[in-house]
């Protein structure tokens, strides 16, 4: 729920452990598209958390995403 971004179902910082599941779920087979998505999300807390430090808010949208190795 914005502007806070917070969970609605839990009331932790969103995205919540279980969010953050259920996203890998749903974007198991398009990784970049969940990066896309929660780049935006990200871009869009910064204008809402303007006092939360940028770098824990990467942290918090894009950090918790699993890196897959690249093939070439």
């Amino acid at each position: 729920m914005t502007p806070d971004w917070i969970c609605g179902s839990c009331g932790d910082e969103w995205p919540c452990a279980t969010k953050r599941r259920r996203l890998l779920d749903e974007y198991r087979v398009d990784r970049a598209s969940l990066s896309v998505y929660l780049g935006s999300c990200l871009a869009a807390a910064t204008q809402d958390l303007r006092a939360a430090p940028v770098g824990s808010l990467q942290d918090r949208f894009i950090g918790w995403v699993p890196r897959t190795p690249r093939t070439l």
